[in-house]
């Protein structure tokens, strides 16, 4: 597996949460507009993000903006474990073919 698909994992994830959170920040602030973002595969493997754009729903959404935020952290990790193991994986091959 390729490392970077993990990377691009976890840079996504990290835009999705900074934008829910940003959200939250905002809760208050007249005229604001909640935000979401728009992600797209890439070729290669892995995923990107595409967009960031007003949401399609007009008004402050807490509620969907905190599950945002665990949905975003759960793809974080999850991409870091992936991330870890690839990394385990190529020291032990190293390891072996200097032996």
């Amino acid at each position: 597996m390729n490392v970077n698909t993990s990377l691009s994992g976890m840079y996504t994830a990290q835009a999705r949460l900074d934008v829910a959170a940003n959200n939250i920040a905002n809760l208050g602030t007249d005229g604001f507009t909640r935000k979401e973002v728009v992600q797209a595969d890439l070729p290669e493997g892995g995923t990107k993000v595409a967009d960031i754009r007003n949401a399609a729903q007009s008004g402050n959404n807490l509620e969907a903006d905190m599950v945002e935020q665990i949905k975003a952290r759960n793809t974080y990790m999850t991409n870091l474990s992936v991330f870890k193991s690839n990394n385990d994986m190529l020291m032990g091959t190293i390891i072996d073919i200097s032996a």
